[in-house]
């Protein structure tokens, strides 16, 4: 079998994992820790980062730390991963789910503007939903297979409201938007993912990251249980969501070779796009004129439901692993109650988006198998 995503360990992975155990350093304190944070720092353009158990982890930290809290609402796209709007709801806050773009697949900053305008007033220092009677406390674009928003307009757009804005980057380490790493774009925190399925691993675990010093010092301290010296006082409900040091290992070996690994996957992409795009009633996956995306997966769409299903079929049939991919967040169960917008593009891409074999690791031939394959069908 041809696999989907899996990860590339053919670094010094091993050495340092071996250091993790000669030093008895594994848990949450140790030197690699601190090296993953400065590499990831550096990596996104940002001032400081904190590491994380996982992504998820690192959203909820995140909106915990910019004030988040029970009832609010807070400005998701629909078209993301369930743990976008998890994150949210660990605070007791719910999604205001807006639609994407057709172009980006990410946040639509104008339906952003047209609904803040028309569903929202405020009261006192509070941006108060109409219908709801909520607090809006946040905006989180969600960067899609690594793609980074319009940024420009959706932080422009949040600032006139006076809303934060955290980014769930979660695969987008690696790409830039207009010449810039994807944690330099002034969000006030920027939340990255390192799952197994990532370009780049730590086996799991996540990093908050940001230009604010105090901000950044908060998200570390409610990581850490909210500990107040070594007396075991704890001054607010914390949560116990560090890094280990055996993860931080594995992060600090993949980050050595994160410029290798984003070329090879953003080189299958296009190899895909070049191969598959004049395809009768195929699309391939765009990328809007402001970003190069981190093109953490690859993959086509099909003119319909069934088509893309019977795609599937035909490259499992072959050996061949391919996925559909994020079910809207407004089609979730959890999720039907909560504020939205009309999701006329992400209610149309989910099921029709076909994921393709995109492994660093992938060969020349595997992925001429998968193309012929492709064509075979179409």
């Amino acid at each position: 079998m041809i696999p989907l995503s899996i990860p590339n360990l053919t670094g010094r992975e091993a050495e340092y994992l071996q250091q993790c155990i000669e030093t008895t350093f594994v848990s949450s304190v140790g030197p690699f820790v601190n090296l993953f944070e400065e590499k990831v720092a550096e990596a996104a353009g940002a001032s400081f980062a904190v590491a994380t158990s996982a992504g998820t982890t690192g959203l909820h930290v995140a909106l915990k730390a910019i004030g988040v809290g029970r009832d609010d609402l807070v400005i998701l796209p629909s078209f993301t991963f369930i743990a976008s709007a998890n994150a949210i709801a660990y605070c007791g806050a719910s999604p205001w789910l807006f639609d994407v773009t057709k172009e980006s697949w990410t946040l639509d900053p104008e339906l952003l503007a047209k609904q803040l305008a028309a569903e929202t007033h405020q009261e006192g220092d509070s941006l108060i939903h109409n219908v709801t009677g909520r607090r809006v406390a946040a905006v989180m674009p969600v960067y899609t297979l690594g793609m980074p928003a319009d940024m420009d307009s959706i932080v422009r757009i949040a600032k006139d409201y006076k809303l934060p804005v955290i980014a769930d980057g979660a695969a987008a380490l690696g790409a830039t938007y207009k010449g810039h790493p994807s944690g330099k774009l002034e969000a006030d925190l920027t939340v990255y993912s390192f799952n197994g399925n990532k370009t780049i691993t730590a086996g799991g675990g996540g990093a908050v990251t940001g230009e604010d010093a105090e901000l950044l010092k908060l998200v570390r301290h409610l990581s850490n249980t909210a500990k107040v010296g070594e007396a075991y006082h704890h001054d607010r409900i914390g949560f116990n969501y560090r890094m280990t040091n055996i993860s931080a290992a594995v992060g600090c070996a993949q980050l050595e070779r994160l410029v290798e690994f984003v070329a090879i996957k953003r080189k299958i992409q296009k190899t895909y796009n070049e191969a598959l795009a004049n395809l009768p009633g195929m699309g391939v996956l765009s990328q809007p004129y402001w970003a190069e995306g981190a093109c953490w997966l690859s993959g086509v769409t099909m003119p319909n439901v069934e088509s893309a299903e019977s795609l599937r079929d035909r490259l499992k049939g072959n050996n061949i692993e391919a996925k559909p991919f994020w079910k809207p967040i407004h089609l979730q169960p959890m999720f039907l109650n909560s504020p939205a917008t009309e999701q006329l593009v992400s209610s149309d891409i989910w099921a029709r988006i076909v994921i393709l074999p995109c492994s660093t690791g992938l060969t020349e031939s595997e992925q001429s198998k998968v193309i012929k394959t492709i064509r075979s069908f179409s």
